[in-house]
């Protein structure tokens, strides 16, 4: 038996891209995300990072945006399932919270053994 192919799709594209929008527009924290995002590429380019400083960076970056994205799905899909509060629901949402964290928190980490050294060292030679 033959397995059938699935063929590029184009639209598919376009449903990520509405559910980027949504997480950006509907994520308070997504802010936080995009400052944060923002100052570690600025910072990489005035330190001139490696390549793969460059690479950790990115990788942290993705790494939170795509738990911030995953958390937001998990979310909306136990308010389709819980119309009303269960204790299941919470521990769903809270978990799936505590992923973003720990990705933040890690992607924290990261950018601090990647740029602190390049900043301490930039303030002794002044």
């Amino acid at each position: 038996m033959k397995i059938p192919q699935k063929k590029f799709n184009l639209r598919a594209f376009s449903h990520a891209w509405d559910g980027i929008k949504a997480v950006v527009t509907e994520e308070p924290n997504c802010k936080v995300h995009a400052f944060f995002t923002v100052v570690a590429i600025l910072a990489g380019f005035f330190f001139k990072l490696s390549l793969i400083e460059w690479a950790v960076i990115l990788m942290a970056i993705g790494f939170v945006w795509a738990m911030e994205a995953i958390n937001t799905a998990i979310e909306h899909t136990v308010d389709l399932c819980a119309s009303e509060y269960k204790p299941a629901a919470k521990a769903a949402k809270d978990a799936a919270a505590a992923a973003v964290l720990f990705a933040a928190v890690t992607s924290m980490v990261l950018g601090i053994v990647i740029f602190l050294p390049k900043f301490l060292a930039l303030i002794r030679s002044n």
